[in-house]
């Protein structure tokens, strides 16, 4: 029988790098491409098919790279644009494929088309965003900004107001003009002649906003001007292509990755991220993880887009907190839950995602004061959460929990001094606990969380039934074991998994103990007992 070549996606894993915080090369603390590519023999011993890199072009930095004043130029904090050539010719050489960051929902407000548009409502870029004309101090709406306040800039001179459902030096911009759009097309084919493996496209379902409807996500023409992007660019190439897409359900995922490649290669979906939280509140407001509904979520996203559609994996992102430390267990059991945790995702249909450090199982940061935070989305929560009242110990309680900070402090790459980060001043503080958790140490020991994630992902490449394999729940009450089956037409497939720090009973492992352990984060043999966060992966014929 003929098999059928997959596209290069389907079977690779992805890294993602936060560049700021991944490895300084030249000692001004900012992580930087000449760092990255110092790097490439340790991502291609792990063995990562690509690396999506956040975004690195000219910008204010006042989202941390997403507010882009310039898509073909790089930021002088990381390097040259020969800087990004080298990097792409030696990922090459190593097999890796470049996956860049694009921001293609608004632009820094110091973007040359913007500082056109503010000169007169006649100027040729005017259109390029959204205005709205009105009076100083009446909004056009009462639409909110995601990172506070008004979503609405007022600006003098024109007599008008910009949107923006970010920072105020986001703008949005006006999809509605073909004109847009063909700048941005022409961008993309750019970087593709360059040899770009693919894009991660950021806030996309955001394009097709109707603001004074107050339609932010998934506005009626969004298909419509994905069909058009990919046709224009990324059919033109064999591209990874992932939207992130906060509003994505089972059914409009169907359109962002249908296998035709109409749209996309697959898309990030948060419904599973978000659950942690108080219904109708925001991500700040912490509730414990109701499990059972996790499983069933990850199991309805599997289940749904079986062979119509193709799922993104992912626990962290350079917007998560830390998994270990928020599903995990950070303390005495670290090691074992990190590993778990890993087993549980890459086990399901879809492409991996690994996200810096996550390897290693770093852990949340726990900062003393506001001042060694660097994320806007922090500021304005404690400076509204305090003007509303909330206590200082309910806002530290938030930001240990969720805050993105966590995600961003620097790789830790060895005991030395900041981790082995850099030789200056890392522009934010380094997780204390690198001395003890660190790649240098973990690739020494054979039994590390790391040499687990590269075992996880040879498996996926040995395997097809990771790839293919038709997904089953088990167990789906148990309020500790996420337990499930892939199958294909040669074999059957058990992933199971205990998720609490307790040990429980797992009857159904007895039918598998004349199995094959593909892996497996307890020394010895399977028992009918699991440990606390145990977790193993067994195959057999059919």
């Amino acid at each position: 029988m003929t098999e059928k070549k997959q596209p290069w996606w389907k079977t690779a894993v992805v890294y993602q790098i936060y560049p700021k915080s991944f490895q300084d090369s030249n000692g001004d603390g900012i992580g930087d491409i000449q760092g990255i590519i110092s790097r490439l023999d340790y991502l291609r011993e792990l063995g990562v098919d690509a690396l999506w890199i956040s975004p690195m072009y000219c910008s204010p930095q006042d989202d941390n790279g997403y507010d882009i004043s310039d898509y073909r130029n790089i930021d002088p904090m990381f390097g040259t644009m020969e800087d990004m050539e080298e990097l792409i010719r030696e990922s090459q050489k190593r097999d890796i494929r470049i996956v860049m960051d694009l921001v293609l929902n608004h632009t820094s407000d110091e973007h040359i088309w913007f500082q056109e548009a503010k000169k007169s409502k006649d100027n040729p870029y005017h259109d390029y965003y959204v205005w709205r004309d009105g009076k100083e101090g009446e909004l056009p709406n009462d639409m909110r900004a995601v990172f506070g306040g008004p979503a609405w800039e007022w600006v003098p001179q024109l007599g008008q107001y910009y949107f923006h459902q970010f920072s105020v030096k986001q703008p949005d911009l006006n999809w509605e003009n073909p004109k847009v759009r063909r700048e941005i097309y022409d961008m993309i084919l750019w970087w593709m002649e360059k040899g770009i493996g693919g894009f991660r496209l950021d806030v996309i379902d955001q394009i097709a906003k109707e603001p004074d409807k107050k339609i932010t996500n998934n506005g009626p023409r969004l298909h419509d001007f994905l069909r058009e992007l990919s046709k224009e660019t990324f059919q033109k190439g064999e591209l990874l292509t992932v939207g992130e897409a906060w509003g994505a359900n089972t059914q409009n995922a169907k359109l962002y990755s249908n296998p035709d490649g109409s749209e996309f290669s697959m898309v990030f979906q948060f419904e599973h991220m978000v659950m942690d939280q108080q219904e109708g509140k925001d991500k700040w407001d912490l509730a414990p993880l109701p499990f059972v509904k996790l499983k069933k979520n990850l199991a309805k996203w599997q289940t749904q887009l079986y062979g119509c559609g193709w799922n993104s994996l992912f626990w962290d992102n350079h917007d998560l907190p830390r998994i270990v430390s928020r599903w995990g267990d950070d303390g005495e059991c670290r090691e074992m839950s990190a590993k778990m945790l890993a087993t549980v995702l890459h086990g399901m249909q879809g492409t991996p995602y690994i996200y810096q450090g996550e390897e290693l199982g770093m852990t949340n940061v726990r900062f003393e004061d506001i001042s060694q935070y660097r994320d806007i989305e922090i500021f304005n929560m404690y400076k509204e959460r305090m003007q509303q009242g909330y206590s200082k110990s309910e806002i530290w309680e938030s930001i240990y929990a969720k805050g993105r900070d966590n995600a961003r402090t620097p790789m830790q790459w060895n005991g030395s001094t900041h981790g082995g980060f850099t030789e200056g001043t890392p522009w934010i503080g380094v997780n204390p606990n690198y001395r003890q958790i660190n790649a240098k140490a973990e690739r020494e020991n054979p039994n590390s969380v790391y040499h687990y994630y590269r075992r996880l992902i040879q498996l996926r490449k040995e395997y097809p039934v990771f790839v293919e394999g038709k997904f089953e729940l088990l167990l789906e009450e148990d309020e500790q074991i996420f337990a499930y089956t892939r199958t294909n037409e040669s074999c059957e497939m058990l992933v199971c998994a205990n998720f609490s720090g307790q040990n429980v009973n797992c009857e159904l492992l007895s039918e598998w103990w004349q199995a094959k352990q593909l892996i497996h984060n307890v020394q010895g043999k399977l028992g009918e007992e699991l440990k606390p966060y145990e977790a193993v992966i067994c195959i057999r014929e059919k």
